[in-house]
């Protein structure tokens, strides 16, 4: 039984996505549905995580409906909302689906000011999100990672969940600052890592496990497998890799793992994190 903790359905025929503009994306510019993700997924995969795309409630409001709708497959849905207006969590609960929210995200990678998670009324929002009970991922790159940090240390009742590793510039060879600072961030209890995302972070047309299990025995290492979720990352992982090929990389960088260990991994800690209140 595996929970796919990280996935996206998108249409760019009914709705822009700004971070989808230039020609390196055009493969992905299609839209992508549930029965597309039924198929590139296959049967091991038993329930899954559907995450946000644009800041939007809308979205929000109708990826619910679409989990509702999913026979089972989307287990939880991690949406956006305005941090500053966390009444907007009570109204999404109330919606068709609206059991199926277990998180809120923001592209804070996206936003020009690097320490935008440490605003006074961002910090406030966070602190709705963990008190209805939601996780918060954070989605950020370089420039915002000592940011996630000092937000996370800050908010210690929040449960935090870090997506795509931080985005370690594989591809360029990047290891330090972005090891020393994984390092730090796993010595906050409330905060978990997404094994996911690695992918596209490296060369996209000849990447190889080589290349990305040094980031993976890192994560690994320093969150332990019961703070480290499987996530696809699909369809984004198309520009790199199809989805089985994402299963098989997560097989290898897990495979000297216990069975327990990789149960965590692969199920465990997605369902511990987001899922325990759908249970």
């Amino acid at each position: 039984m595996i929970v796919d903790a990280h996935h996206h359905l998108w249409d760019p025929t009914r709705r822009e996505y700004p971070w989808m503009a230039g020609e390196a994306l055009t493969p992905i510019r299609r839209p992508y549905t549930v029965d597309d993700l039924r198929t590139a997924a296959g049967p091991e995969i038993t329930a899954t995580v559907l995450v946000q795309t644009v800041s939007s409630v809308t979205e929000t409001e109708e990826f619910l409906a679409t989990a509702a709708a999913s026979g089972g497959l989307i287990a939880g849905v991690i949406g956006w909302v305005d941090p500053t207006t966390p009444a907007d969590l009570d109204h999404l609960r109330t919606l068709p689906g609206g059991q199926f929210l277990v998180g809120i995200r923001h592209q804070a990678e996206d936003e020009p000011d690097p320490e935008w998670l440490l605003r006074k009324e961002i910090l406030a929002g966070l602190r709705s999100v963990g008190a209805a009970g939601l996780a918060y991922d954070l989605l950020v790159r370089a420039p915002q990672r000592p940011a996630a940090y000092s937000a996370a240390k800050q908010l210690p009742e929040v449960s935090f969940v870090l997506d795509h590793a931080g985005k370690p510039g594989i591809a360029a060879g990047e290891w330090e600052p972005w090891a020393s600072w994984i390092t730090d961030l796993a010595t906050l209890p409330n905060v978990t890592c997404k094994l996911s995302g690695l992918v596209t972070e490296a060369a996209w047309d000849s990447w190889s496990s080589r290349d990305i299990r040094p980031y993976a025995d890192h994560i690994l290492d320093n969150f332990g497998p019961n703070r480290v979720m499987f996530g696809s990352d699909w369809p984004v992982c198309e520009l790199a890799a199809s989805y089985a090929e994402v299963r098989t990389l997560v097989a290898e960088l897990t495979t000297e793992l216990s069975t327990g260990e990789q149960v965590a991994v692969l199920a465990g800690t997605a369902r511990r994190t987001y899922l325990r209140r759908l249970s």
